[in-house]
């Protein structure tokens, strides 16, 4: 289905919110300002940066978000009643560019089940819900939850109704991931058509990956008549996660001719910006995942390589320059300077202040010292890990380990304190990782329960780097630490230390 005219698709950001409701996504308020300033720099039409009636962190996340970012729209999710619309009218008061998204369900299984709550009761809070929004926001947008498995005439009502109170966006959300792309275009064209003043609001898809079909699903909604796509970087999100907006804007760059459709994300930003939400959430992105995955540009078989020496496009349609993967892979070594470092950083993608920027070429320099060569991947891991800016104030400043298959392991650690302490502590253990993280405990006086552990390799032969992430959980919260080294055992201690630091700034901020 071709179009005669190009038409803009906005691009709804929901990594902040529902890519953060994933089990083990959860993030500290740095980590989302972090985030979220690199969905400006990507160029996302909306940012939704939380729900601010679900907990004091998320108001506070949404506040802090909208007086930073100037560009993209900011949004809180609500829903419809008082106290939801006012706490997410706050939240985001700060910005010019704000939007609030108020939601309530709207299919039999979800009335019956979850709500309890008639018909009739549902379209009168979804009138007045977004009537209220209205008085603290023009941009309002209005999603009927689980408007897939929804009785057709009955979500016309609750549209009709909810445009009329003045929504500017209606969503139509797959909250499950149950429809298939047929079905779900052809449910906005049947809105679009039967819906009252359709033509004066943008229709938007909002999908769930449970049956692998939300990138489907979504284009499926923009050939219908959709405008906005919410997604999330790297498709994360609750369940099988949510349309990734990688998948969604380089299925709409590359097959142009055929959708006729345009976004303004800089897909040069997409591989950097997909890094920065791996390293920081803790999931590590597949080999194979599409546009972002570290296969997504490799060839092995004889017949693809012979093909890919004559001319590209036998077996790439889309270009790793496009999504900001560099050409080049071995780059730096340990007599290049700061300016040679500072471009390979930025012409990967990222943009570092001073600060950032001294931290990462201090890694990268000991780094240099340990490894022959220094690939992209490499510069990558350590530009994610310097941004932070966050030190101590427990450092690692020594690590011997000992082991044998007949008797375990021993680790000997020693750690500074920046009040000025220096410790030092031996602790025995089945193998090495266990007798660190032991160590590491009695040193600094903290008992953690270990949840998750995880290593991916960050660059290729026999000295890369390994990346290690840790998940704890300390007085009833989960946190989570990264460590880079060429030494994996050193990796782990470093992720290891990262929490119990988390968990210390974390008590100081308390007291003061």
């Amino acid at each position: 289905m071709q179009r005669e005219s190009n038409s803009k698709v906005f691009i709804f950001d929901t990594t902040l919110r529902d890519g953060e409701q994933a089990p083990g996504c959860s993030m500290s308020l740095r980590e989302k300002l972090k985030i979220a300033h690199a969905l400006n720099e990507l160029n996302v039409d909306v940012i939704e940066a939380g729900f601010a009636a679900a907990s004091p962190g998320d108001f506070e996340s949404l506040k802090t978000i909208a007086s930073e970012i100037d560009g993209a729209t900011i949004c809180s999710l609500a829903r419809c009643n008082p106290q939801d619309i006012e706490a997410a009218a706050q939240a985001i008061d700060a910005n010019p560019n704000k939007r609030i998204h108020v939601f309530v369900a709207t299919s039999d299984i979800h009335l019956e089940h979850k709500l309890d709550m008639t018909q009739d009761a549902v379209v009168k809070a979804a009138f007045e819900g977004v009537k209220l929004a209205k008085t603290f926001c023009d941009n309002v947008e209005f999603s009927p939850e689980d408007a897939s498995r929804t009785d057709r005439n009955f979500l016309v009502e609750v549209v009709n109704a909810t445009i009329a109170a003045g929504a500017t966006t209606i969503n139509i959300p797959d909250t499950v991931g149950y429809t298939i792309p047929f079905e779900y275009g052809n449910l906005f064209k049947y809105l679009i058509e039967n819906c009252e003043g359709s033509a004066n609001v943008i229709f938007s898809a909002h999908c769930h990956d449970d049956l692998g079909l939300s990138v489907a699903n979504s284009l499926a909604a923009l050939e219908s008549g959709a405008r906005q796509v919410e997604c999330t970087i790297n498709g994360i999100g609750e369940r099988a996660g949510n349309t990734s907006l990688e998948e969604i804007c380089m299925a709409i760059k590359t097959r142009e001719e055929y959708f006729n459709f345009d976004t303004q994300i800089e897909t040069k930003k997409l591989y950097p910006t997909s890094r920065l939400v791996a390293s920081i959430t803790g999931m590590h992105i597949p080999r194979n995942k599409a546009v972002v995955g570290e296969n997504a540009f490799s060839h092995e078989a004889g017949i693809h390589q012979h093909g890919m020496l004559q001319h590209a496009s036998t077996y790439e349609i889309m270009k790793p320059e496009d999504v900001g993967i560099a050409k080049s892979n071995l780059v730096l070594g340990k007599h290049s300077g700061r300016h040679a470092f500072l471009d390979r950083v930025t012409e990967l993608g990222f943009s570092l202040n001073t600060e950032e920027l001294n931290a990462a070429f201090v890694e990268f320099k000991k780094l240099a010292d340990r490894k022959k060569e220094i690939f992209d991947s490499d510069i990558e891991a350590i530009v994610i890990n310097s941004e932070s800016g966050i030190t101590g104030p427990w450092e690692l400043v020594d690590l011997e380990i000992s082991s044998g298959k007949s008797w375990g392991a021993s680790a000997d650690i020693k750690l500074t304190h920046n009040d000025g302490r220096i410790l030092e502590n031996s602790s025995n253990g089945i193998g090495p990782i266990e007798s660190v993280f032991k160590a590491l405990e009695d040193l600094t006086g903290y008992s953690l329960k270990l949840t998750n552990f995880e290593i991916h390799s960050v660059s290729v032969g026999e000295d890369a780097q390994g990346e290690v992430t840790v998940t704890v959980r300390y007085d009833g919260q989960d946190y989570r630490g990264h460590g880079i080294s060429t030494d994996i055992i050193e990796s782990g201690a470093l992720a290891y230390l990262e929490v119990i630091n988390r968990i210390d700034r974390k008590k100081i901020s308390r007291i003061r």
